[in-house]
């Protein structure tokens, strides 16, 4: 070979490898913001037993949101009772007078401990009796041409428990003729080899409690980034479609004599009137009071996990750094209540949506 012909090649090969390090470049570009092309605004709405108030129904008009995820009830289990349902929803008079939404999602919370203490057959009867409950109360609540195509179940279940509750909810799948989906828990969604992929048509992932909220003292255990950071980085694709939750709440821990008494929700803004911060998240009571039905003592010690809005933006690109979401992806806010929307503009709250599809 010439010098020149050498030469010739190895400008050849110098502009391949230019070409396909831009190449690598803009792929690592465009998977590095996975934008959505469109966003299905919904809130979850976990309250048992009160309707609609005005500001929430306007809420819901002005951010333009047509999916609601309601909880009907619960499912726990007892040696005595077995299976049973509690924490039903106390559907009002004209409760579907009160909604304008295009889309309700029956939603059922399921304790772990079902599934770990029922055998098949009592999760035969189970899948039959939620399909049945779901069906009579909305049948009965939701006026004509509100869509129910989806049925959803939320459980934390476990590698001890997760036969049995896959098991399920293809027994659901089968009986309900609906679509079903199911809550995913962050660890679940980064280790699919060792905690299996549930067989439903969907899954929502769960961006908020993430960690112990009494282990955890010096961290918010609602919404931890770098926790949530380390769940995300490296984690597989996961096989099936993906609908994601943000938490727009707060609660403080309420500590007398430094043990844990109870969980308060409230208007923080106003709360801090009467607290003394001793250390990021960690306040002081300042004088005896009343907050919705809670005695605080003067010394009590509170620990305040708050929600912002740049918390929450700082999640979301998180998520779209890390996640390969499909074109058309629903995005929930956790949950639909009037004090806790009062911590964020309308602005900041259609930006939880707005923000996937920028």
């Amino acid at each position: 070979m010439t010098e020149r012909n050498q030469q010739r090649q190895f400008y050849q090969y110098g502009h391949l490898v230019g070409v396909l390090a831009i190449m690598a470049c803009v792929l690592l570009s465009s998977c590095s913001q996975q934008k959505v092309e469109k966003v299905e605004r919904a809130f979850y709405y976990w309250k048992s037993n009160s309707p609609l108030t005005n500001k929430e129904r306007a809420v819901c008009d002005t951010l333009g949101v047509k999916k609601l995820y309601i909880k009907f009830f619960e499912v726990n289990f007892s040696p005595e009772r077995g299976n049973f349902p509690e924490s039903k929803t106390e559907w009002w008079e004209g409760y579907s007078n009160t909604f304008t939404f295009k889309e309700i999602v029956p939603t059922v919370y399921l304790r772990n401990v079902v599934f770990l203490k029922s055998p098949h057959e009592e999760l035969d009867i189970l899948a039959d009796n939620i399909n049945f409950l779901i069906t009579k109360y909305a049948n009965e609540k939701f006026r004509e041409g509100t869509i129910i195509q989806e049925f959803q179940m939320d459980c934390d279940w476990t590698l001890k428990s997760k036969d049995n509750y896959f098991y399920f909810l293809t027994k659901l799948k089968t009986i309900a003729k609906k679509q079903i989906s199911c809550t995913l828990r962050l660890y679940p969604f980064k280790y699919p080899d060792k905690m299996g992929v549930p067989p439903v048509d969907k899954v929502t992932l769960m961006c908020y409690n993430l960690l112990n909220p009494l282990e955890n003292p010096g961290k918010n255990s609602i919404l931890d980034l770098t926790e949530l950071k380390n769940y995300l980085q490296d984690s597989p694709t996961y096989p099936l479609h993906l609908d994601v939750v943000l938490p727009v709440y707060s609660w403080a821990q309420v500590y007398h004599n430094e043990r844990f008494s109870e969980v308060l929700y409230t208007n923080y803004q106003n709360l801090k009137t009467n607290l003394k911060q001793e250390k990021p998240l960690w306040y002081t009571v300042l004088r005896d009071t009343i907050i919705n039905e809670t005695y605080l003592r003067k010394g009590d010690q509170l620990k305040l996990e708050e929600m912002t809005a740049e918390k929450i933006g700082d999640a979301i690109a998180l998520l779209k750094k890390n996640i390969h979401f499909d074109n058309n992806t629903t995005v929930v806010l956790f949950h639909l209540d009037e004090e806790q929307l009062n911590q964020f503009t309308n602005a900041e709250l259609a930006s939880f949506y707005s923000d996937f599809s920028k």
